[in-house]
């Protein structure tokens, strides 16, 4: 009774979203991170650690007739193979980067759904945590078009065929800045959605805490909203890896 007394709403609403150095758990005293390490940080750890044992220890390899968890991974990882990648990317191209997909896809949508649980906060609600995951698709953009198709064959990728002379002193700037561009909006989206979502959740459980009884209509948004940031949650993560897959293929083959 003491401890929910207590209990800091306002205060717990807001940690849920910020980064720090604790972890506030509901009706218990914040528990202290090391120095080195912040909410957001212990978060993607334990995300990655989950990752690691899901699909090292409960995925099955080499199983004939998938069923069960098998076959609720293989669905996300054939699709994402088939419709993101190969489809974004070419065959030889796609198949080599179907990994790096689908741990941005697992990755982001497992920490998105990490913080639709109150005992976790949300690290893709964190623009720096965001920018990390756009500046590694923006740095696989450059080097792996410089890779593919040489310094030169980079930099035809901003100088569109067919445009008059006199044109591209105004289109090539607006190419090149435009590839920066794309990071930035993979960063942003992410972060807006999920920061937005969680706002309007928390806020709507704030009015039930504060209401009580009163609040049936809130408590019923507020299940509405849970169940449609799940839904965001797994559409944020597909949007992501593919926006990811089609910015690389236009840098990889700027061809087509």
């Amino acid at each position: 009774m003491t401890a929910a007394k207590n209990f800091d709403l306002e205060h717990y609403i807001m940690h849920h979203v910020r980064n720090s150095n604790e972890w506030q758990l509901p009706f218990l005293a914040p528990i202290k991170l090391p120095p080195f390490i912040s909410l957001h940080g212990f978060m993607m750890i334990l995300g990655s650690l989950f990752l690691i044992y899901l699909f090292c220890f409960c995925y099955k390899r080499n199983q004939r007739f998938p069923r069960g968890i098998n076959n609720f991974l293989e669905i996300f990882v054939i699709f994402i193979r088939d419709e993101i990648s190969i489809a974004c990317l070419g065959k030889e191209d796609g198949l080599r980067m179907t990994p790096l997909f689908c741990t941005f896809f697992f990755f982001i949508l497992g920490l998105n759904l990490m913080g639709l649980i109150p005992l976790f906060s949300s690290p893709t609600a964190n623009v720096n945590v965001t920018g990390a995951l756009a500046f590694i698709t923006l740095s696989l953009m450059i080097l792996g078009a410089i890779y593919k198709n040489g310094f030169i064959g980079f930099l035809k990728a901003f100088v569109p065929e067919g445009v008059p002379f006199p044109i591209l002193f105004f289109l090539v700037p607006i190419e090149f800045i435009g590839m920066f561009i794309k990071a930035f909006a993979l960063m942003i989206r992410l972060f807006a959605n999920m920061f937005a979502g969680h706002i309007v959740i928390l806020c709507l459980l704030g009015l039930v805490a504060l209401l009580g009884a009163v609040a049936l209509p809130t408590v019923i948004l507020a299940v509405f909203m849970f169940l449609l940031e799940i839904f965001v949650a797994f559409l944020q993560a597909y949007i992501f890896t593919l926006l990811s897959a089609l910015f690389m293929g236009q840098m990889y083959h700027p061809q087509h």
